[in-house]
């Protein structure tokens, strides 16, 4: 048996350019390798049974965090009245980019929240995580604070929707302007 969780989304399945994260046996991972290479264009052996999935929680945190981070760096823009699509034309050609901006940031300002992979999904391996990390006692203060977040999107119905939906919460935190001090 091998576990072998993968990334790359919806486009990355359709297009057979799907990285894959394998844990198992090693000779059980060397006879299915001409299997995976069907489905993905980076096939890393990842250790013994259990690996694949280890690599998957980590991969799933910084996901997550790159959407907070998307969501944060678009609605200050907009907030200061910049145009988001030129604004997204100039972020990801510099270090702020990642394939999570350049793939969900237009579909953040085009407001298509079609899943490509489901909040829903994101909650269960952002919890995961974060269970994994406190049975070792590993503090992960950002992805807890991001896995909140990110449940207000499922209390508002949405965890079927994709994970750009993340920015209707930010609008929503943004809308008014609350003082706490007199």
């Amino acid at each position: 048996m091998l576990d072998a969780p993968v990334s790359g989304g919806d486009i990355g399945a359709k297009q057979a350019t799907l990285s894959i994260m394998v844990g198992g046996p090693n000779h059980i991972f060397e006879a299915c390798l001409p299997i995976f290479k069907v489905l993905g264009k980076q096939i890393i052996y990842m250790g013994e049974t259990g690996m694949g999935q280890a690599t998957k929680l980590c991969n799933q945190v910084i996901c997550g965090l790159h959407i907070q981070a998307a969501c944060e760096g678009l609605i200050l823009g907009i907030k200061l009245g910049l145009d988001p699509e030129r604004l997204l034309q100039v972020i990801t050609k510099g270090y702020a980019n990642s394939r999570i901006l350049s793939h969900l940031g237009p579909k953040m300002v085009e407001r298509d929240f079609k899943p490509g992979f489901k909040m829903r999904h994101q909650q269960k391996d952002l919890k995961n995580a974060l269970e994994a990390a406190a049975s070792f006692g590993i503090p992960l203060p950002c992805t807890a604070l991001v896995h909140q977040i990110f449940r207000a999107i499922e209390a508002a119905g949405l965890g079927e929707q994709g994970t750009q939906t993340a920015i209707l919460i930010m609008e929503k935190l943004s809308e008014k302007k609350q003082y706490f001090l007199s």
